[in-house]
């Protein structure tokens, strides 16, 4: 029982962090146009992570995501020892990403944890195969690493070039107040979307935990205060705030305006919103990198600082297959001191 308190308090503490992390997804943007100084930013970004709660068990009905991450290994792999050794993993590598500002994805970090404890664990009972693995539910996870960044950059290009052709003739200094004002609503539909999409992935990790404790049967019998601790935890990390990680989301890549501002944030949300519906986890990261690169695309490509983003890949590519390594060690290290 003890061992099953520290996994949820590790759960918890992941959440936190990942808000810390992310938080530079939400608030990059609407910092470096100094619309709200960075204490307002944080707050009200994580003000709105925790009121997604209200959105996903109210409005969606059901946290889709948190399925799909604690079934995305199959449960006759999952042992408690699994989930703890995925979130050191993902721990390491998220405070890891932080120290040295890439803007990493928490929710791959988890997903590649979890995935590899597993595998180290059939490999121990000698029952390794394709079976360890959901494919169904972790498939599109990954076509999503791609895809997400896509999406946001194709929506977050042609709103910006509608709002450009609109407001072609409107007068400059009222445009930029009215944009200012805008980036309120856009920061806070992505954080919305931010807090919906990443709390769910632990509300996923604590479900399995549960169920390989024995605590409930199915997934989906999760208790009402585990939601509710989740999106507490998430707000609280954004409300800490990750300034290593807002300078590069939101000077490095590109220069941003209000106007490009309001274009990347609601291509942003566009995202988060669609893929929640679709029950596919994927990186606010990614999603709201690749929204900012589309903004600075639309004045030339010479404007996105292609050596940065090119950097950044590199870390989402290797964010999983690492995750997944250092899960094995730490599984085989629980493992022989256990």
């Amino acid at each position: 029982m003890t061992f099953f308190i520290i996994i949820i308090i590790l759960a918890l503490i992941f959440d936190y962090i990942n808000g810390f992390h992310d938080s530079a997804n939400s608030i990059a943007t609407i910092v470096s146009t100094k619309v709200l100084t960075p204490f307002q930013a944080v707050l009200w970004a994580a003000v709105f992570n925790f009121a997604a709660f209200f959105i996903s068990k109210y409005l969606i009905g059901e946290f889709k995501i948190g399925n799909t991450i604690a079934r995305s290994v199959n449960e006759n792999f999952v042992t408690l020892e699994v989930i703890f050794s995925g979130l050191i993993a993902a721990i390491a590598w998220n405070l890891l990403t932080w120290w040295f500002g890439i803007p990493s994805s928490s929710s791959h970090t988890l997903l590649g944890g979890f995935m590899g404890a597993a595998i180290a664990n059939a490999g121990v009972l000698n029952k390794g195969g394709v079976d360890v693995i959901n494919y169904a539910r972790v498939v599109p996870t990954f076509l999503f690493i791609f895809l997400a960044p896509v999406i946001g950059m194709v929506v977050a290009y042609i709103i910006t070039v509608i709002i450009i052709n609109i407001c072609r003739k409107a007068n400059p200094y009222k445009a930029e107040s009215w944009f200012r004002r805008l980036q309120l609503l856009s920061s806070a539909l992505f954080s919305l979307g931010h807090g919906g999409n990443d709390a769910q992935k632990v509300m996923g990790i604590i479900a399995a935990a549960m169920v390989a404790q024995g605590t409930i049967s199915d997934v989906r019998d999760i208790p009402s205060w585990v939601p509710l601790a989740c999106f507490t935890a998430i707000a609280l990390g954004t409300l800490s705030g990750g300034w290593k990680i807002v300078k590069t989301m939101g000077t490095r890549i590109t220069k941003v305006t209000p106007l490009e501002g309001v274009a990347a944030e609601s291509a942003g949300a566009f995202t988060l919103f669609l893929t929640e519906h679709l029950g596919i986890p994927v990186s606010t990261t990614h999603t709201i990198t690749g929204a900012i690169i589309g903004v600075g695309a639309t004045k030339r490509l010479s404007a996105v600082r292609w050596g940065v983003t090119v950097n950044l890949m590199w870390a989402w590519i290797l964010t999983i297959p690492v995750s997944a390594v250092f899960a094995a060690i730490v599984f085989y290290i629980v493992r022989l001191v256990s």
